[in-house]
C-alpha cells in the first residue's frame, strides 16, 4: 500500500501524458507562434509536475530528474507512432528544462520558504511513504 501511495500519483499522471500524446495534433491559434509557445509551455509544466511526483515518491532529485528524462525520450518515441504527431529531440529538451526547473525549484527554494510551508512540503513528500 505505501508502494502505491508513493508511486501512484506519478504513475496516473504518467498515464495523462501518454493518453494526450496519444491524441492527433491540434491548434490553438491560427499563428502558428502562439501554438508554439502555448504547447512548449505545457511540456514544461507537465514534465515539472512529473519531476515533482517521481521526487515526491523517491525522495531523491536525480533519481526523479532520470526517470523524468527517461519517460520524456519515451514520449517522443511514441509519438513517432501517432498519426499527425511526430517526436522530436527539441521537446526531449524542453521536457528536460521542465524538470530541470522543478529540481532547482526543490532545492533553491524550499530553504528559504517560510518554516510553516516548509512544514507543510515535508509533510506532502512524506505522505507516500513510512
Amino acid at each position: 500500500m505505501k508502494l502505491l501511495l508513493a508511486w501512484g500519483p506519478a504513475v496516473v499522471w504518467m498515464v495523462v501524458i501518454f493518453l494526450l500524446s496519444s491524441r492527433p495534433s491540434v491548434e490553438v491559434s491560427p499563428e502558428q507562434i502562439v501554438n508554439f509557445l502555448f504547447f512548449k509551455t505545457l511540456h514544461v509544466i507537465e514534465y515539472a509536475i512529473l519531476f515533482f511526483l517521481y521526487y515526491r515518491a523517491s525522495k531523491k532529485p536525480l533519481v526523479a530528474f532520470l526517470l523524468t528524462v527517461t519517460y520524456a525520450i519515451s514520449d517522443e518515441i511514441h509519438q513517432t507512432l501517432v498519426p499527425t504527431r511526430e517526436g522530436k529531440l527539441r521537446d526531449v529538451i524542453i521536457d528536460t528544462i521542465g524538470a530541470g526547473a522543478a529540481w532547482i525549484a526543490i532545492v533553491k527554494l524550499l530553504p528559504k520558504m517560510p518554516k510553516k510551508l516548509q512544514k507543510w512540503v515535508r509533510s506532502w513528500q512524506g505522505s507516500g511513504r513510512g
